[in-house]
């Protein structure tokens, strides 16, 4: 995977909350502890993000992303 963000992390997904529109994904990293993102329910999908998958948070600008290898 490439990408041109700098501020990437490496975590754990510790939950994924489901919503209507949206799904809440706790990754647990390193430090400070855990991270949360609010993320499409399609991007959850189409990744197929759960529970123990190692993932990355990409963190640009206002926004937590979610990338999977």
């Amino acid at each position: 995977m490439k990408i041109s963000a700098r501020n990437v992390l490496k975590g754990k997904v510790e939950s994924v909350d489901d919503g209507q529109v949206t799904s809440t994904v706790k990754v647990k990293i390193e430090s400070p502890g855990t991270i949360t993102a609010s993320i499409t329910k399609e991007a959850v999908s189409e990744l197929g993000i759960k529970d123990g998958d190692e993932v990355f948070a990409v963190i640009k600008a206002s926004q937590v992303l979610i990338a999977k290898k």
